[in-house]
């Protein structure tokens, strides 16, 4: 059964002997940590991403497409011009990308071999709002630092890039060190340096990055647990204080919620957990009402959503104090600041300007429901620089976008006076 699995085909027998010993010395337990990759990731799935002020869309065979803001060359098309129209980056054609992850003027992409291709700022630790890098790269172009680790998912935090080899060994880009963790110290670090502590020994199948923190989703013998290194501030670390943690820490209050983690989520400022039995938990700055409890209270521990007791949840996404929840019958619920229309809940006409209303609680995206297909996943801007937008990508392919259309990043043509679109409509792209 393992030997089903595409990152497990080609492996030598002594790199899956080695999988094996990492794993806990069963093939069983391998089989666990290569489905539970599967699982969260949508590895070797059609997927969209709502960059900052630009987008990505993989096709199920590996095909990428990409538009919006093209200010650093982030698009792949051998120029720096903006463009609402979705485009086929030709240079990867005979390349089948499984995963990608955007950043501020960055993108990132992952090969079907392990491969990464990155273009856009020519920086792995860049600030949004920082000083470019030494040139732009306009097209994908292999990170020749990586060549010998067999990558399967990137994350771009704002400070520093991680990237998760198929090994589930974590290594980090721009991280930092001591007081600076997660806050780029070497803007121009090139050289990928593996995650110390306690998950040298333990397979990594997720990773997730926040603003200046970083969340792994773990599998071990006893079950899935998540971990988190960086930044505490707001209590987004979910350890029950504020304080900073230099190397990762694991996070005790799933054992005491008994929740089996299966997903994980890490907004700029909060974050998200689906677990095995569909609950759904966040914790970290509430402003907004991000974390869906009725409040803009900070949660300094993972606190299970009440208000979607009913919901049987399996899939989280998390933007800048924003939250979607996508349910087992393809319901979509989305809590947290209403600005740029990104939430969908958009009742009012297309006023100009119109700050839409911040959600306290959970709230079914009604304007989805009427497109009577299955949502199967959402991204959403995690930035704190940039007008967020959203995607919904359905069982069929079908792509949907609302919320800041300023930089063509919904791949929908806005007219001369709009700036954004409160209601989900069709992309033009099969992502089938």
């Amino acid at each position: 059964m393992c030997q089903r699995r595409a990152i497990f085909k080609p492996m030598t027998d002594e790199e899956r002997q080695s999988l094996k010993h990492r794993c806990g010395g069963s093939w069983k337990l391998v089989l666990r940590f290569l489905l539970a990759g599967e699982a969260c990731c949508r590895r070797e799935k059609s997927q969209a991403i709502a960059g900052p002020g630009h987008s990505i869309a993989v096709t199920s065979s590996g095909a990428v497409y990409s538009f919006g803001s093209n200010s650093s060359g982030q698009l792949g098309h051998g120029n720096t011009e903006e463009d609402w129209r979705p485009q086929q980056i030709r240079s990867l054609q005979g390349i089948r990308i499984i995963q990608a992850a955007a950043g501020a003027g960055r993108t990132m992409l992952i090969s079907d071999a392990g491969r990464v291709y990155a273009f856009g700022k020519d920086s792995f630790g860049e600030a949004e709002y920082g000083v470019q890098g030494t040139k732009l790269v306009t097209t994908p172009q292999p990170v020749e630092s990586l060549k010998d680790i067999f990558v399967v998912q990137a994350a771009i935090g704002n400070f520093f890039t991680a990237v998760l080899s198929r090994e589930g060994r974590v290594y980090t880009f721009s991280w930092g060190k001591d007081s600076k963790l997660g806050h780029k110290t070497e803007p121009n670090d090139v050289e990928p340096q593996p995650l110390l502590g306690a998950l040298e020994n333990i397979p990594v199948v997720q990773i997730a990055a926040g603003y200046c923190y970083l969340l792994c989703l773990a599998c071990q013998p006893s079950g899935m647990s998540v971990y988190s290194v960086g930044c505490g501030l707001g209590g987004k670390l979910g350890h029950g204080s504020r304080t900073d943690e230099k190397y990762p820490r694991l996070i005790e209050q799933f054992q005491l919620l008994n929740l089996q983690p299966m997903v994980v989520a890490a907004g700029a400022w909060h974050a998200a957990v689906v677990g095995r039995d569909g609950r759904v938990c966040t914790w970290g700055w509430g402003r907004y009402g991000c974390l869906g409890h009725g409040n803009e209270e900070c949660e300094s521990v993972p606190k299970v959503v009440e208000a979607l007791r009913d919901v049987k949840a399996v899939h989280v996404a998390t933007g800048d104090y924003t939250t979607f929840v996508v349910s087992d019958d393809g319901d979509v619920y989305s809590f947290g600041c209403g600005e740029s229309a990104s939430l969908g809940h958009n009742t009012a006409g297309e006023g100009q300007g119109n700050r839409h209303a911040n959600v306290l609680s959970p709230e079914l995206v009604m304007s989805l429901k009427q497109v009577n297909e299955r949502v199967v996943q959402i991204s959403l801007t995690n930035s704190i620089y940039w007008n967020a937008h959203t995607f919904a990508l359905t069982e069929s392919g079908k792509l949907y976008a609302f919320g800041a259309g300023d930089k063509g990043q919904l791949g929908i043509e806005l007219a001369n006076n709009q700036t954004e679109r409160g209601n989900p409509e069709r992309v033009d792209i099969d992502l089938n």
